[in-house]
């Protein structure tokens, strides 16, 4: 069969795959020394969720927006879901925040003080009713909760404060919504983190119930870790909630995915399939996780959606039945050989002769571009203050 005639077959997955976009990758960022400004950056939700609907509107592949509480804070969510609506997208994962403000300096949800403890817990609760207005699904929560010395505090309490603080949580979900544990294996704790790792993670959310589950960030290991082995056994626990794509050469770097080690990504995606997230009955959610700090913010995601489109493809084209053919006989380089012949294959040009026939441009970076909109909002967009996070 020639590639062409395989990759007809793989479309009806290409066709509905999604990544949601993050709102904050279209605000300022930078790094713990610098946040840099941009010309048309956005003020407000409304000019973010604008942005992100450029990103879909010339790839077909970004049709819902996360918010972060309470960068992404507004009086009326209802209203905020229509003018998504008005732009051709929808709300989507709702992401807690518990690492800005003071009283937070020494833990939120695992802290040792009870009334910090509370007013982490009352925070997602309002991030459930905004879930409730927005008709989002999902509550994202990650914390930056540790310690920097030994003995600073105690390690198991803190697990028993966050077991608790999770239930009570967990317990204000709607029937429809899902609890989603983020890990991250350092930074800004150096000892330890209170949810460093998958385990960690899993070990909470299984004492939750069904509708807890782990979010695997793929800039949130160590290095060397294999992502793709966490990837399958989270699938086969049947606990992977969701996705959150960026890149890293060295620590959590948020860059745009695929760019330091394309072929990760794909070994990811490959795993992915293997063990049904892209079945059309999955309910695995997948996210960009990104802050462009140097780079245009608009092309940024696009180029970050079609990374992650491509090499999708690509893991699709694995000649499964020839590759556990060459498995079960123990043919070590037959197997490799398998593997390595998808991941080399050109997909681009198939998919930009695809995305014409479904009415998209064939190069979304060059539409974009020659849109004219950059332009347009840095003319516009004078004044006020430009959305973006503190270092």
């Amino acid at each position: 069969m020639t590639t062409s005639s395989r990759f007809a077959t793989i479309t009806p997955v290409l066709e509905r795959q999604a990544i949601e976009l993050p709102s904050w990758a279209f605000g300022n960022s930078g790094t713990r020394f610098r946040v840099f400004g941009t010309p048309g950056t956005p003020r407000t939700p409304q000019e973010k969720i604008s942005d992100a609907a450029q990103v879909h509107a010339v790839t077909g592949l970004a049709p819902t927006v996360a918010l972060h509480i309470p960068w992404d804070r507004v009086e009326d969510y209802s209203e905020l879901r229509s003018f998504a609506k008005e732009q051709g997208v929808d709300l989507g994962t709702i992401n807690s925040n518990t690492f800005q403000d003071e009283e937070y300096k020494y833990g939120s949800l695992a802290s040792s003080d009870p009334a910090v403890r509370q007013r982490a817990i009352d925070h997602h609760f309002e991030c459930i009713d905004i879930l409730h207005a927005t008709g989002s699904r999902d509550l994202k929560i990650w914390l930056a909760d540790g310690t920097n010395y030994p003995g600073q505090d105690d390690i198991r309490r803190r697990q028993d404060a966050l077991a608790e603080s999770l239930a009570a949580i967990y317990a204000r979900l709607g029937d429809d919504q899902r609890l989603v544990l983020e890990y991250k294996f350092f930074e800004p704790s150096f000892y330890h983190t209170d949810v460093p790792d998958w385990g960690t993670s899993y070990a909470q959310v299984s004492a939750l119930g069904d509708r807890a589950l782990v979010c695997l960030d793929t800039g949130h290991h160590a290095p060397g870790t294999n992502i793709e082995f966490i990837v399958a056994q989270l699938l086969r626990l049947g606990k992977l909630g969701s996705f959150d794509f960026n890149s890293r050469f060295y620590a959590d770097d948020d860059l745009i995915v695929g760019s330091a080690d394309p072929f990760q990504l794909f070994r990811i995606l490959a795993e992915v399939i293997r063990g049904g997230g892209m079945d059309e009955d999955s309910a695995v959610a997948f996210m960009l996780d990104q802050c462009h700090n140097i780079e245009e913010k608009i092309p940024g995601q696009i180029r970050s959606v079609l990374n992650v489109q491509e090499m999708t493809a690509r893991a699709l084209l694995i000649d499964r039945e020839a590759l556990d053919a060459a498995q079960r006989e123990n043919d070590v380089l037959g197997a490799n050989g398998i593997y390595m012949d998808a991941f080399y294959t050109d997909v681009r040009p198939l998919l930009a002769e695809w995305r014409e026939g479904r009415g998209l441009p064939a190069d979304p970076m060059v539409a974009f571009r020659d849109s004219g909109y950059t332009d347009k909002i840095r003319s516009e967009r004078v004044g006020g203050t430009q959305a973006g996070w503190g270092a």
